[in-house]
C-alpha cells in the first residue's frame, strides 16, 4: 500500500511503498529552491517517513524532471536573512535539515539531476549515497553572495568531496559537472537522465529488502568512524549486538537454509 503526505503547504511531498520512501523538494518553478518553510519541514517529513510510513530507506530528490535543487530561496533573504540575528535563526533551520538527513535512522539516497547548488548541494552531501544524472551540476555560491556556508554542514562536503575539492567548491563558488565530481567519491554512480530513476529505485529496493536493525547498526558505525565519535560507536555496538537475538537474524538463517528470500520485520 502506498502512503503519502505533504508538508510546507505541499512544497515537500513524501511517499512510501514497500519500505522505500521518497522525499521530494517540490518547487520546480523555482528550480526546487528551498523556502524557509521547506527547511523547517524536512526533519518532520523524514520522521513521518521512517516512523509513520515505515520507510527502511529514503530517496531525496527534486520535483519535476529538470533539477535537484537550486538551494535556499534567495528571494526570502531580504526579510529572513537580512542581518546577523535573522541569519542565525534561518541557518538554525538549515542545520536541523542537514542533520535530519545525516542522522536519519535509515539510509538516505540523493537522486540528483540538473542544478544542485548551495543548500541543495548540502542536502545531497548529507545523504549516505548519491546517484547523479550526467547533466548534474554542483556549486556552493555562498562566497559569491557574500555569505558564509553553515559551519556545521562543511563536514558533509569534506566527507563527500575530500579536502581539496571541498576547498575548491567553497572558495571559488564555481560550478562542477558530474564527471568532475565522480573521481572524488562523492557520487556512487553517474547515469543518463532517462535512467536515473530506475537505477535509484533498484538500489533503494535492494536496501529496503535487508534487515532494518542491521542497516541501522551499519549507518551508526559509519557515522561513528567518520566523526570519530565514541558515543556513536558504543550505540552502534549495542544495536549490532542486539541483532544476534533478533527475529530477523533467525529469519535470515532460515531463509538461507531454505534458499528463499528473507522477509524481515525489523524485530
Amino acid at each position: 500500500m502506498k502512503q503519502s503526505n505533504s508538508f510546507a503547504k505541499g512544497f515537500i511531498k513524501a511517499f512510501c511503498q514497500g519500505g522505500t520512501g521518497l522525499l521530494v523538494l517540490d518547487n520546480p518553478q523555482r528550480k526546487n529552491a528551498v523556502t524557509a518553510a521547506m527547511w523547517r519541514a524536512i526533519p518532520e517529513a523524514i520522521q513521518w517517513l521512517h516512523v509513520e510510513a515505515g520507510a527502511r530507506v529514503i530517496v531525496l530528490t527534486g520535483g519535476g524532471e529538470a533539477d535537484f535543487s537550486a538551494g535556499a530561496d534567495i528571494s526570502e533573504f531580504t526579510e529572513l536573512r537580512k542581518d546577523a540575528a535573522t541569519a542565525r535563526i534561518y541557518e538554525a533551520s538549515n542545520s536541523r535539515a542537514f542533520a535530519a538527513v545525516r542522522e536519519a535512522p535509515v539510509p538516505m539516497i540523493a537522486a540528483i539531476r540538473g542544478v544542485c547548488y548551495g543548500g541543495g548541494f548540502g542536502l545531497a552531501a548529507a545523504a549516505d549515497l548519491r546517484l547523479a544524472a550526467s547533466d548534474a551540476v554542483f556549486a556552493v555560491p555562498a562566497a559569491r553572495l557574500g555569505l558564509a556556508y553553515p559551519a556545521d554542514a562543511i563536514q558533509d562536503f569534506v566527507r563527500g568531496l575530500g579536502s581539496q575539492m571541498a576547498r575548491r567548491a567553497l572558495f571559488t563558488g564555481a560550478a562542477l559537472k558530474a564527471h568532475e565530481v565522480l573521481p572524488t567519491g562523492f557520487l556512487s554512480e553517474i547515469t543518463e537522465p532517462e535512467t536515473l530513476d530506475q537505477r535509484v529505485q533498484i538500489l533503494a529496493d535492494t536496501i529496503a529488502a535487508n534487515a532494518p536493525l542491521s542497516l541501522r547498526a551499519s549507518k551508526l558505525a559509519l557515522r561513528a568512524v567518520e566523526q570519530a565519535d565514541e558515543d556513536l560507536l558504543r550505540e552502534a555496538e549495542i544495536i549490532g549486538a542486539s541483532t544476534f537475538e533478533s527475529d530477523d537474524y533467525r529469519e535470515g538463517r532460515a531463509a538461507f537454509a531454505e534458499r528463499r528470500r528473507p522477509i524481515f520485520t525489523g524485530r
